[in-house]
């Protein structure tokens, strides 16, 4: 058996076949592999790899489909979290009201409002508070909220009037009342 080798250039690259002098000549080398197995570092440096224009504007579009069907059941979302957020806030400031009537024996008037959760009012010597560790809160839209006290409604009103600020609405924009 002989052996022979012969060069080849193909792409800029240079290639060394060996094949074999036998019944049949047969060659030892399959061309078709990628092209990156036979170039050296310096070139692969050379080959730009990269998307198309057309396979980016497609990310795109999925990316605005998405955001589209999401975005309004996200944000819908975010206003039923500060409805509750308001009537959790209420709540509490309800159970600091009967706190603050179980040591004093009636509720803060509208007048005093709810700083007499925190502070002590003149002329009540049974004041135990404060009553609540923080400062009296807004409701979710920065807002106050609205203490009368006696109340049209039981012995105080709370009331945030949602997002708007103002009375009546639907929605976000509904009071949200303690009774």
């Amino acid at each position: 058996m002989i052996e022979s080798a012969k060069k080849i250039t193909l792409h800029d690259v240079t290639f060394t076949i060996k094949y074999a002098n036998c019944v049949t000549v047969k060659k030892i080398l399959t061309i078709r592999k990628e092209r990156t197995m036979w170039l050296s570092v310096a070139q692969r440096r050379h080959i730009q790899h990269g998307f198309t224009l057309l396979e980016l504007l497609v990310v795109v579009a999925i990316i605005g489909l998405l955001a589209g069907y999401v975005g309004p059941k996200y944000f819908g979302q975010l206003g039923k979290a500060e409805i509750k957020a308001t009537r959790a806030q209420i709540n509490a400031l309800g159970k600091a009201l009967d706190q603050y009537r179980l040591d004093i024996g009636h509720y803060p008037n509208t007048q005093q409002g709810l700083n007499a959760l925190i502070t002590k009012p003149g002329g009540e010597p049974k004041w135990a508070g404060p009553y609540l560790t923080k400062e009296v809160p807004l409701d979710p839209w920065s807002k106050p909220y609205v203490y009368k006290s006696p109340g049209e409604h039981g012995d105080f009103d709370l009331i945030s009037y949602g997002r708007d600020g103002r009375p009546g609405g639907s929605g976000e924009d509904a009071d949200i009342v303690s009774w």
